[in-house]
């Protein structure tokens, strides 16, 4: 009798644990999905930082993990567009490649050696991101074109894309690598030169968290004024902590990552600054790779949620026949989708391109890959209809940090590919698993 009393008294117990954790989620309106990805990326970083021996959750490392990350997450919030409506895309690495190279060659051989910039022109980069971006812009069209208004499924477009731009990114130069490129442009790939110091990181850490607020209160005023249920104030206040916490935690982590000592002497030396015997802190504070990368996922999530246009594409996604029949023009939209697409992939060309100074034959080889596996990690469904743009940059950020650790660890490239191939597989089959619950 008395063992039956304390199993029932345990069960009612887990029970009452249940219906908190239930109420909570309720009040906060947490996606649980996205909770479930915020706690396999968090068991991903203790695990690998625990293997390296305590190399993994450095600032330093951390800083280099989020500027690799940006080009794969920027095409991410694309291809989440591409997959909601039941596409797929597979040239998005050789575009990047291509476009790379066209902009290597437009200012380190166009611009100086035939029309006679100077070298440091201010208008060398801008022009160069520019012809990028107008390439990136065609080629998507091109793909949308025969994908929409011809009817050739996205699968075999992007497929032939894929062999198409990347050999075309070999015969722009005949297989030559474009090197050095434009200092200007050079920033946008991160570095010393290529972040905003830390007292910028912490005005832009203060405002995204002023941002938070605001968002928060018009959200609430804009439920008071529909008549919608509103979120307890315990829960916004909440939300709106745990958001400003995790800002300012990384814009902390982002200055805590030093020059190194011979740029910070070089540096001291140029402007006369006397190095103190223990060394001269100068801080690297957020990287303009991060910051274009967070512009166009604020972008994007705006696009997606709040535009016609993103309604229109995951309207689509859900019932294509019943949007056509509903008067949306499935065609250009369609076309559009991969435009943007293509234009998201000119801006990450410029990003790794300016990371590596200088444009090469291999660049956005197998990104196609982690750019889909992203998008799939962080919830697109390959069914369409269902995506969100935060998720596939959270899964960026996971499968960037698995290759990261895995070179930490040592690990050979033919087992990090085995392991990027695993995991997309299984996130696939836990998408699968979770709609059939649903």
């Amino acid at each position: 009798m008395t063992d039956s009393t304390s199993s029932a008294r345990a069960d009612q117990a887990r029970a009452s644990e249940l219906n908190a954790v239930g109420r909570f989620l309720q009040a906060t309106e947490l996606d649980t999905r996205m909770l479930g990805m915020v706690a396999a990326l968090i068991i991903i970083w203790v695990g690998l930082h625990i293997l390296s021996g305590g190399l993994f959750l450095t600032p330093r490392n951390l800083w280099n993990l989020s500027v690799q990350s940006s080009s794969v997450a920027i095409m991410a919030t694309g291809m989440v567009l591409v997959i909601v409506m039941r596409n797929i895309d597979l040239s998005v690495g050789s575009l990047e490649g291509v476009v790379g190279m066209i902009m290597g060659v437009t200012q380190a051989h166009i611009l100086i050696r035939v029309m006679g910039f100077d070298l440091g022109n201010p208008w060398i980069w801008v022009i160069a991101l520019a012809v990028g971006v107008a390439v990136g812009l065609l080629i998507g069209a091109f793909q949308g074109f025969i994908i929409a208004y011809l009817d050739v499924p996205a699968f075999i477009v992007t497929l032939g894309g894929l062999l198409v731009w990347r050999g075309a990114a070999w015969w722009v130069t005949s297989g030559q690598t474009v090197a050095p490129l434009d200092s200007t442009f050079q920033l946008m790939g991160g570095g010393p030169a290529g972040s905003i110091g830390s007292m910028w990181s912490w005005v832009v850490g203060l405002v995204a968290c002023a941002a938070v607020v605001g968002l928060l209160l018009n959200g609430r005023t804009q439920r008071k004024r529909f008549k919608f249920p509103l979120r307890p104030v315990w829960a916004e206040a909440f939300l709106g902590a745990v958001a400003c916490a995790v800002i300012l935690g990384a814009v902390w982590i982002a200055n805590s990552y030093p020059w190194p000592a011979g740029i910070v002497k070089r540096y001291a030396e140029a402007s006369g600054i006397p190095v103190p015997e223990g060394g001269l802190f100068i801080a690297h504070g957020i990287a303009i790779p991060v910051l274009i990368a967070v512009i166009v996922g604020i972008v994007m999530t705006f696009v997606t949620n709040r535009t016609r246009f993103g309604r229109y594409v995951f309207a689509i996604g859900g019932n294509p026949e019943a949007a056509s029949l509903a008067g949306i023009n499935t065609r250009w939209v369609t076309m559009k989708v991969f435009m943007i697409m293509g234009v998201l992939g000119a801006i990450a060309a410029a990003i790794s391109s300016a990371r590596l100074n200088a444009s090469t034959n291999s660049l956005g080889t197998l990104d196609e890959l982690l750019v889909i596996a992203a998008a799939v990690i962080g919830g697109t469904s390959l069914a369409g209809g269902s995506g969100t743009v935060i998720g596939a940059m959270l899964g960026a950020l996971l499968m960037q940090s698995l290759q990261s650790g895995m070179v930490l660890l040592g690990i050979d490239t033919p087992l990090q590919n085995i392991v990027v191939g695993a995991v997309l597989v299984v996130a696939v089959w836990l998408d699968t698993f979770y709609r059939k619950r649903v």
